[in-house]
């Protein structure tokens, strides 16, 4: 009997299960902005029998390059970086007041127990909270960066300061990364080291298809992204590309308190997202549409207003333009600690990425007008 056209075809793993434990590792490690590097080498290791060469910028972007001595020159690219905080200031008591590294939410932060990051270690400590008994008899007040502390088990200053820790410390959270349901990844900074680990398993795949590419091959994990395109803004310039895809996450609109009249309509396990947005260049995106098309990758369309608000417009306007384009993954409770991925949708944006670098040809002219 033939198969009918909308039954839906059985789906292909690709992520294996070494790649799974690399991945692990990989969120786990904490990669704060601006100190990134322990989390850069964790890549750079996973990467290096999949690629010829390698660098590390002056601010700790990490770059692998597939085909070094082609003048055409491709990008792949995701950012690193994680939401965090820094020590502000130290009370007498020896309680701990914050400021974001980052877009860090202030709502999530009671409760939590984090790691303070000094040159003699970690040190733990809490967001503590007035009990509920206390808070009776008047308005709430809700968790606000006025209000949020720090409690490492200390009373006093000079105590804190003996375990390493001053002002400028950085600060992430313990959570760690788990499978849900057997149908999703869950962790902490998923946004966006998840891009991380599909660009370099982009590389993994080539390595292992033997397939030979007619133009260099930048795969690029930047550093801070999150407080503003930083890190892409500087290695753009430093590889010069004449091409450039771009993954990170963007918002699932499923769940409650999400209004899809303003935010698109976008969901966990409907495939990768593909944008519409001045810096995302039209021929380019036609390429990656084609491509799902053609491969039965299945997709989302999303819609930016001026900009993506990911390193791909730092791409995309940079060296006097470079034809650039972004490929997003739906992620549930953005700069929480339990960021949600679908892992069909890891396949889907793995081999969207992967065939359209074979769908670029050499000297791939993007241009609008021949």
């Amino acid at each position: 009997m033939a198969k009918k056209k909308d039954d839906k075809q059985k789906h292909v793993s690709v992520v294996t299960k070494k790649s799974l434990q690399f991945f692990e590792e990989y969120i786990n490690n904490p990669s704060p902005t601006g100190f990134e590097y322990p989390g850069q080498k964790l890549w750079l290791d996973y990467l290096k029998p999949y690629i010829d060469e390698s660098f590390i910028d002056n601010y700790g972007t990490a770059v692998g390059i597939i085909n070094p001595k082609a003048e055409y020159r491709v990008v792949i690219e995701a950012h690193a970086d994680e939401i965090s905080w820094f020590v502000n200031y130290i009370t007498p008591e020896g309680l701990i007041y914050v400021i974001r590294n980052g877009g860090s939410d202030h709502q999530i932060a009671p409760s939590k127990r984090v790691n303070i990051h000094t040159d003699k270690g970690m040190v733990k400590a809490v967001f503590g909270w007035p009990a509920i008994h206390t808070r009776s008899g008047e308005k709430e007040e809700a968790p606000a960066l006025k209000n949020i502390f720090l409690d490492c088990g200390c009373t006093s200053k000079d105590e804190v300061e003996a375990l390493g820790i001053h002002v400028g410390c950085v600060i992430t959270y313990e959570d760690e990364f788990m499978v849900l349901n057997d149908r999703y990844y869950v962790g902490r900074a998923l946004d966006n080291r998840a891009g991380g680990f599909m660009i370099a398993e982009v590389a993994r795949l080539l390595k292992e298809n033997k397939q030979k590419l007619p133009f260099a091959l930048y795969i690029v994990n930047s550093v801070q992204e999150e407080i503003g395109l930083r890190g892409a803004e500087m290695i753009a310039h430093r590889i010069k590309p004449h091409v450039a895809i771009v993954t990170d996450v963007t918002h699932d609109t499923s769940t409650p308190m999400i209004n899809k009249i303003t935010q698109g309509d976008l969901a966990c396990g409907k495939g990768p997202v593909v944008s519409y947005a001045p810096a995302v260049q039209t021929n380019l995106n036609k390429l990656l549409i084609k491509t799902a098309e053609k491969n039965d990758i299945p997709f989302q369309r999303q819609a930016s207003s001026r900009s993506t608000g990911t390193d791909t417009d730092a791409f995309a306007y940079s060296n006097g333009g470079v034809p650039s384009a972004l490929i997003s993954l739906p992620l549930r409770y953005m700069h929480t600690t339990v960021e949600m991925i679908h892992k069909e949708d890891v396949d889907n944006v793995i081999s969207l990425i992967y065939h359209s670098l074979l769908s670029i040809e050499k000297d791939h002219d993007f241009k609008y007008s021949k």
